[in-house]
């Protein structure tokens, strides 16, 4: 029974995480911090290389996309799992004190970039099934429609890009 148990603690630990979060707390939180850090799809954003950043990276995105391009919930969520990828590939990879985020859009298309110091270029791995870490090129091979990396005089910008319906 105690192997019950602990399988049963976690699962209301989630429903109480997924009682407080909604909707219009992750907006409210998005906001914030577009106030806090600025708007990527202004000019480039700088984070600190820290995992927390990843969140804000997410929640910057999310409202782009949602709010100021107002595009599909499937779409936003697919860029914003990118970002998200992206942004921990720089994190972990790099050694950058500071990573900057920039979101663009032309006719038919979105594209977001990730700028970090290292010219180490990111490679993509075959993916097995129980691999539980490697994945983030993977997943932007299989979402975007297209990505890339340029190197910089002093880094470079990983980037991805992606349809979008011009409504």
């Amino acid at each position: 029974m105690a192997g019950l148990e602990g399988i049963e603690q976690p699962r209301g630990h989630s429903r109480a995480t997924a009682a407080r979060w909604s909707p219009a707390v992750e907006d409210e939180q998005g906001l914030k911090a577009l106030e806090l850090f600025g708007d990527p799809a202004q000019s480039e954003v700088p984070l600190p290389s820290r995992p927390e950043s990843a969140a804000t990276a997410r929640r910057l995105a999310q409202v782009v996309l949602l709010r100021t391009w107002r595009l599909t919930p499937k779409l936003t969520e697919d860029a914003v799992l990118l970002v998200s990828e992206l942004v921990g590939n720089a994190v972990r990879h790099t050694g950058a004190r500071v990573f900057g985020l920039r979101m663009r859009r032309r006719p038919g298309w979105i594209r977001v970039e990730v700028r970090d110091p290292s010219r180490g270029l990111p490679c993509l791995m075959p993916v097995q099934d129980m691999d539980v870490s490697g994945r983030g090129l993977f997943l932007v091979d299989k979402l975007a429609d297209r990505w890339g990396v340029d190197l910089l005089p002093r880094g470079k910008t990983t980037w991805f890009e992606m349809r979008v319906a011009d409504r």
